[in-house]
């Protein structure tokens, strides 16, 4: 028997399980032709905002759902579904996170059909979740102007888990004296060549860049999904 504590025996566990769940949901996703993002980041960024948005627009030629995850309350369930796409919330309870599991028990019996995009906000943190493959093929990490240049130093865990940056609420960074450069080089230091995207989600700027990145990795997914070389990235070994 190994002389490891016992938590360490059981978050490996825990781990592992997440993963293989993980995978299966990536193949499952790969073979219905879903392409899955993920969005994390800490609260108040701004995500929910965008995600709505991003809904709106997308389902104008996409086939477009989310799954979005709370501690408690269906608040931020309540807004997406105002984009009129189908929308399920996912309790946390005490859970910081969202695990394959949970994603797995909110498409059991989610009649939504074919998907173009699957989107899945998770809880507002930027420590738990890097750890937890919910089997997505594109993980965003969000954060606003209003938080901070030094954010990628602080948490470089979640951005070197993350495959792109979006700063959000570009319209306040005059107000806020936000150092653009800073955070590039920031977030550069911990992950270097990581796309960054700016966006205001009130006032649109940025948006439209936003959306075709999207539609671009879902096409290069796609792309590799046909060749037989789908991703298969083990969050929890990052």
């Amino acid at each position: 028997m190994s002389g490891e504590p016992r938590l360490v025996q059981v978050r490996r566990h825990i781990l592992k399980d997440n993963d293989v769940r993980a995978r299966a949901l990536r193949e499952r996703w790969r073979s219905d032709g879903t392409f899955v993002v993920s969005i994390v980041s800490s609260p108040g960024s701004g995500k929910t905002l965008l995600l709505e948005k991003t809904l709106a627009r997308l389902r104008r030629d996409w086939r477009v759902a989310a799954l979005v995850g709370d501690l408690a309350t269906d608040n931020d369930a309540a807004r997406l579904a105002r984009s009129q796409a189908p929308v399920r919330q996912i309790t946390t309870g005490t859970l910081c996170h969202l695990e394959a599991a949970m994603v797995e028990r909110a498409l059991d019996g989610w009649d939504v059909g074919p998907l173009d995009f699957l989107f899945v906000e998770n809880v507002g943190n930027l420590v738990c979740p890097s750890s937890y493959d919910v089997g997505e093929h594109l993980r965003l990490v969000v954060i606003s102007v209003t938080e901070g240049e030094d954010k990628p130093l602080k948490y470089p865990t979640i951005f070197n888990s993350a495959d792109a940056a979006v700063v959000t609420k570009i319209d306040l960074a005059e107000a806020v004296e936000f150092d653009e450069a800073a955070l590039h080089r920031n977030i550069q230091a911990v992950r270097p060549g990581m796309p960054v995207l700016t966006v205001s989600a009130k006032t649109g700027a940025g948006v439209d860049g936003f959306f075709s990145f999207l539609q671009e990795r879902r096409g290069d997914q796609i792309a590799l999904a046909a060749a037989g070389t789908i991703r298969a990235t083990d969050r929890a070994e990052v």
